[in-house]
């Protein structure tokens, strides 16, 4: 690849993590908590009742370090946690494509881009000097399957895809004020996969699939084509996120797995010599043919390589949900 990474320039000692209780906050998290850096994670789901948010949280709510913040970021008082902070990790947000079309797409816009407000103001106010927040990279919308570049023009095909666009774009415009403190890189995930991944997500099913049995539904013919990125991997991106040279960027986390969907099912059977049944459904309205990231700015910027294959990702995977323990997130 093209380029030499810029080192990093800030040393983290105290976080905010938004959305800590989530698929990729909680391990966010416990990497910052790992690497001796003091976190607040604040979540509107409580542990206490919330069965996923609590297995997601088990490794981090006692551990030194650590405070958790039960609170929605609508209503709650931002200032107290984020001052004094390095940088806040906002991740925080409603996901998925299929539920933002319909009634509920104003939950996403008040999760995802009216709650972002809320941070970025108070982000502002404290003096942070990074937020980095979570972006998608379903804002390219439909592509060739050729690489996205940042530079490219974003077309959204989905409520989902344009909250999350005004998302990181808010941040940005904020970022741009020449009175704000705080710069903003956001990070545009591509299909993040692995241990403690929502029961909707594609690989979880097919796994989940292979496992029980039980047919897994396809919509469409899939071939659809997508960027898999191992959890950890994105989390590395993230955490090295924070520390980047100072200024403001727009950043694709991609997993360099380019597979189709009948790509990760042979996979699942392969890895538990099982077959699966399948269940052909119509393509779902915003579900694109093919993303693939362009990962040379992530390079240059970050000094951040994808070390994870779908393979080895999946099996991973597996082996957490064949544990008694890993089914709390089916």
């Amino acid at each position: 690849m093209p380029g030499q990474p810029v080192p990093a320039t800030v040393c983290l000692r105290r976080a905010v993590v938004t959305g800590a209780a989530g698929f990729i906050g909680s391990r966010l998290t416990l990497a910052l908590l790992r690497s001796g850096v003091r976190v607040v994670g604040v979540d509107r789901r409580d542990p206490a009742d919330d069965p996923v948010a609590a297995c997601h949280l088990a490794a981090v709510t006692d551990a030194p370090g650590y405070r958790h913040l039960h609170a929605d970021l609508l209503a709650c008082a931002l200032d107290a946690p984020l001052r004094g902070a390095d940088a806040v990790f906002h991740l925080a947000g409603i996901p998925g494509v299929r539920p933002s079309w319909g009634p509920r797409f104003a939950e996403y816009v008040h999760c995802n881009v009216l709650a972002t407000q809320r941070v970025m103001e108070a982000a502002a106010r404290t003096g942070v000097p990074r937020v980095v927040v979570a972006s998608s990279s379903s804002v390219y919308g439909a592509t060739d399957g050729t690489p996205s570049s940042e530079r490219d023009l974003p077309r959204p095909a989905s409520p989902y895809a344009v909250t999350k666009l005004a998302e990181e774009q808010l941040c940005l415009a904020h970022a741009a004020r020449a009175d704000c403190p705080t710069s903003v890189v956001a990070l545009r995930y591509f299909t993040v996969y692995g241990p403690g991944q929502r029961a909707d997500m594609f690989v979880h099913r097919a796994l989940r699939a292979a496992l029980t049995g039980e047919p897994l539904r396809l919509y469409g013919d899939g071939g659809q084509r997508r960027d898999f990125t191992y959890v950890d991997d994105a989390v590395a991106a993230t955490v090295t996120a924070a520390s980047a040279p100072r200024g403001s960027a727009v950043v694709n986390v991609g997993g360099g797995s380019g597979a189709s969907l009948r790509d990760v099912v042979h996979i699942a059977e392969s890895l538990t010599g099982r077959t699966v049944r399948l269940l052909h459904d119509t393509p779902r309205p915003g579900d694109v043919p093919a993303t693939r990231a362009d990962i040379t700015r992530a390079y240059r910027l970050l000094g951040w390589r994808p070390r994870v294959g779908l393979r080895s990702g999946m099996l991973r995977q597996l082996r957490t949900l064949s544990r008694p323990e890993g089914r709390v997130t089916a």
